[in-house]
């Protein structure tokens, strides 16, 4: 399957400080993509190096088969939301279609207006007596009607109420379903990316943690609880992600590609939540491996 992005060593630094280091990623076309992680792990700095408002320091970035932001054809590719849902206050909704449509080589006028009269948004409104969410919905209209072949959203619903934010995200859902493009959505909110996405990249401390289709990480990630021992001892195909004990009990998140035969344990599956948490807070200590923290499934 084609990559929709792909980085090689990806770095970028911040007055000599990583804000993003080794970043390997290929990421698969027509995905739905989120992007999770603590504060300053990283997400907003990937998000802007794909659309082209940052340059690499380090490695290398190719969005939509070419290097983000080097030609007007190329911008044309990639739709971008960033976190304050940015609009023209002093502009009315008009008057950002109109901008839309000059700006953009595939924009589809049609799809804009239809947006707007679904929204009951007024065309004359300026953008700055708008509410939050309907910024958000109009910055969200202006990304769709561009027609990219990738759609990037930093934390678009991050100031929102849970209402707006339902309403955004079962909007977004709708254009994904019915234009077809990729998507990758930076949030906080692990329930959000659990309903509308199908892939999920974890960012911890400027690195990518976990990559990978949902559906299997789900099924490869187990919690194991039994007897108390150190999980040193375990098989080798058994790779330990999290580990917490009491004075009589083990309980182990692990990644394996079999089933776990110990009748000892108790094998219990886990939600995207818990994944996510064990690796943003696993100590490098529970790698019982060579191999790199980077998993990418594909």
């Amino acid at each position: 399957m084609s990559a929709v992005l792909r980085a090689r060593s990806l770095g970028r630094t911040y007055r000599q400080r990583w804000a993003l280091r080794d970043c390997d990623l290929d990421v698969p076309e027509g995905r739905v993509v989120g992007l999770v992680g603590p504060n300053g792990a990283g997400k907003s700095t990937l998000l802007n190096l794909a659309s082209g408002m940052l340059t690499p320091t380090a490695g290398s970035i190719e969005v939509c088969g070419g290097r983000p932001a080097t030609d007007v054809r190329q911008l044309a590719k990639v739709g971008f939301v960033a976190q304050d849902t940015p609009t023209y206050a002093s502009l009315s909704v008009a008057d950002h279609l109109d901008l839309g449509r000059r700006l953009n080589p595939n924009w589809d006028d049609a799809v804009a207006r239809d947006r707007i009269r679904r929204l009951a948004l007024d065309p004359k409104q300026r953008a700055g007596k708008l509410s939050g969410g309907q910024r958000a919905q109009l910055a969200l209209t202006l990304g769709i009607a561009k027609r990219p072949e990738l759609l990037i959203l930093d934390e678009p619903v991050a100031a929102l109420d849970p209402l707006a934010r339902r309403e955004f995200m079962q909007d977004l859902m709708e254009a994904v379903a019915e234009h077809g493009m990729s998507v990758v959505l930076s949030s906080h909110l692990v329930s959000d990316v659990e309903r509308t996405c199908d892939y999920v990249i974890a960012l911890v401390d400027s690195r990518v943690r976990v990559a990978g289709d949902i559906d299997d990480l789900l099924a490869t990630h187990h919690r194991l609880t039994g007897p108390r021992r150190d999980p040193a001892h375990l098989p080798a195909g058994q790779r330990v992600i999290s580990v917490s004990h009491t004075d009589r009990q083990t309980t182990l998140l692990v990644r394996t590609d079999t089933p776990v035969h110990d009748p000892s344990w108790s094998v219990s599956r886990i939600g995207l939540e818990d994944l996510v948490l064990a690796y943003m807070t696993r100590p490098a200590d529970t790698v019982r491996d060579s191999r790199p923290t980077l998993e990418v499934l594909r």
